[in-house]
């Protein structure tokens, strides 16, 4: 199985800022410090040995889509945030408007910002192709229809080319797609969220994101870590810190990375990857969670435990399973 970010940021899109560059450019020379390359190859072995991540990293700016591979000719995507768009384009540079494919996409809930790239995903415009969207809400068809009306959107939806499908799912009741076995799971959010797991010849990816754990939960917890339970890569909302989800942003339906490794470890996850960046943090903020996460993690282990895995998405990460 094969994971692709095209998008990992909540809440809406984000852009970097001219400012943010020229910090990127100012932490590139400082670290050069004068030195000259005489050919591309040591420009490169400096940019990738030398010079920090956040040097010559982003995070990235769009919304949630994640795209998840097991081997046959179908597509399985979770959510169509803003990250939609890019995915969208490299379909089409894959396959053009004359190879009709089958898209399958899996909504962890109807936010805005998990199906605004949908108006902006150039297959859907395409007769021969065939969008499947699978959702455990009662009436998703009404939250696109809604996006894609006057004056919302200039292009209705009941105008798109391709064949769109809504495909009703149960939580708990586990389905066959594109060769993978699919379970969702109902989630604390406003409006539900699903998380799924998605297994595939003894690999699972587990999507969860828009979900908020409360410590005092002790049956919910015990629910995830079952859900979760040896998964080779746990995709998680870690949008807020611990003290904000039991403080000023309880009951806004995200967590922390603190409840990432705790339910990670408890399961015996081997990679837990953190997701759902707060749009307000840069990429320097992002870096410092991800390294904090790390530390946590060292710090909980016990001596037993095997090592957790932790990575934190940004658009254009590629994971195999």
């Amino acid at each position: 199985m094969r994971v692709k970010i095209w998008g990992c940021r909540g809440s809406l899109p984000v852009a970097m800022s001219t400012t943010r560059v020229r910090d990127k450019l100012q932490m590139a020379l400082k670290t050069a410090n004068g030195r000259s390359f005489a050919t591309d190859a040591d420009r490169e072995k400096f940019i990738t040995e030398e010079l920090p991540w956040a040097a010559t990293h982003t995070f990235g700016g769009n919304t949630s889509c994640v795209q998840i591979d097991t081997g046959g000719p179908e597509y399985i995507i979770c959510d169509m945030g803003s990250g939609l768009r890019e995915f969208g384009a490299s379909m089409m540079l894959a396959h053009g408007p004359a190879k009709p494919q089958i898209y399958n996409f899996f909504m962890s809930h109807l936010h805005w910002d998990h199906i605004m790239g949908f108006p902006f995903f150039p297959p859907a415009y395409i007769p021969g192709n065939k969008v499947r969207i699978h959702s455990c809400h009662p009436d998703p068809r009404a939250a696109f229809l809604r996006q894609q009306s006057a004056p919302c959107f200039p292009v209705n939806f009941e105008t798109l080319g391709a064949t769109i499908e809504f495909v009703p799912m149960r939580p708990d009741d586990p389905v066959t797609v594109a060769g993978a076995t699919v379970r969702a799971l109902l989630q604390n959010h406003e409006g539900d969220s699903y998380g799924y797991r998605f297994k595939k010849d003894g690999k699972s990816v587990v999507y969860s994101t828009d979900s908020e754990h409360k410590p005092e939960d002790d049956a919910t917890r015990e629910r995830f870590i079952d859900f979760f339970r040896n998964a080779g890569l746990v995709i998680f909302d870690a949008q807020y810190s611990l003290a904000e989800t039991v403080s000023l942003k309880e009951d806004w339906g995200h967590s922390s990375n603190i409840s990432a490794v705790e339910l990670c470890h408890h399961s015996r996850t081997e990679h837990l990857l953190l997701y759902h960046h707060e749009p307000a943090f840069d990429d320097n903020m992002l870096y410092r969670i991800w390294q904090e996460t790390i530390r946590y993690e060292e710090l909980m282990r016990d001596g037993g435990a095997p090592v957790l895995h932790v990575s934190s998405a940004y658009d254009g990460l590629e994971i195999v399973l």
